[in-house]
């Protein structure tokens, strides 16, 4: 009776395990390519663009300014004078910062939601690790144009040393968010353990 009830909680394990891998590859290619096709219809001279979904439903401009407004108090903070409008920061004796889709975070962003979504984990638990992940991939991305700003105008002579800052960039929020999932999913598998656990011992007694 144990060896049948243990090949059937491993064939559960395997469904549930199928089942996970293909909701994260779906979720993730929804949210990536919207992403980007939401880019391409808010991108003046792109393919898909469209007027109206511009100016009423542009969440892209919407994070870049969120970005680069505390970014720019950040190296004002330090000393440096900067202005910026809706793409570029300009720091005075300092670099000329471009923020470019690719700097939006929004593809980590969305491997984020996938996995959470896809993990089957109680709602609560859910909502709670995809809003500290993302606030988290938020504050870390301010940090790391401000820090640009901040670096590039203190290092002028150094300017070419920080060419692969995108990529430092995406390991260190991956090592993040990599260890905040383990956490996330060694807490949730550990209630469902204690919860079969319970179970197991009340039929025993039963």
């Amino acid at each position: 009776m144990n060896e049948i009830q243990t090949k059937e909680a491993r064939k559960q394990a395997n469904k549930k395990a199928i089942k996970f891998i293909i909701a994260l590859f779906i979720l993730y290619i929804l949210f990536s390519q919207g992403n980007l096709l939401m880019n391409s219809v808010t991108t003046p001279g792109a393919r898909y663009y469209n007027d109206y979904i511009t100016q009423h439903f542009n969440y892209i401009q919407g994070l870049r300014t969120a970005l680069i407004v505390p970014a720019v108090w950040i190296i004002k903070a330090f000393g440096f004078y900067a202005i910026y409008n809706e793409t570029d920061v300009m720091v005075v004796a300092g670099p000329y910062l471009r923020i470019n889709y690719s700097c939006l975070g929004l593809g980590v962003m969305s491997f984020l939601a996938a996995f959470v979504l896809a993990f089957p984990a109680p709602w609560k638990s859910t909502f709670k690790m995809l809003a500290i992940g993302i606030v988290t991939i938020y504050i870390l991305n301010v940090c790391r144009i401000a820090g640009l700003g901040v670096l590039l105008g203190l290092f002028e002579s150094q300017r070419q040393n920080f060419t692969y800052h995108h990529e430092i960039f995406n390991v260190i929020v991956y090592i993040c968010i990599f260890v905040m999932l383990y956490l996330w999913i060694k807490k949730n598998t550990k209630g469902v353990n204690r919860g079969k656990n319970e179970k197991t011992d009340q039929s025993k007694q039963d």
